[in-house]
């Protein structure tokens, strides 16, 4: 398979794949096409080298928690107790912070 777009894997599962389909009674044709379909979902494409390597998703993920979303509710520092706010405060210096005895 000399100038293949795809690695030798890509296409053992596109056959593997195809194989699948047709059992389940879909034409050859579309059997095919969901195949290809299904092993570029799943890698990205073809063969990849250099820089055209696809990026981690973790770059989204860090993107979206930066942003501050509107929706959802708004916390205000003065809902919380100030037994809650030493046991933040502690968590954040990495100590324990002390509990109230009762009284």
């Amino acid at each position: 398979m000399p100038g293949s777009k795809y690695t030798d894997k890509q296409e053992r599962k596109a056959k593997h794949i195809e194989e699948s389909y047709e059992e389940k009674g879909v034409s050859e044709k579309e059997a095919k096409s969901r195949a290809w379909a299904t092993v570029n979902k799943q890698d990205g494409g073809g063969k990849k080298g250099g820089s055209g390597e696809k990026k981690s998703s973790s770059r989204k993920t860090a993107s979206r928690k930066s942003k501050s979303g509107t929706s959802g509710k708004k916390h205000s520092s003065t809902t919380k107790s100030p037994t809650s706010k030493k046991k933040a405060a502690a968590g954040r210096k990495g100590g324990k912070a002390k509990a109230r005895k009762a009284a």
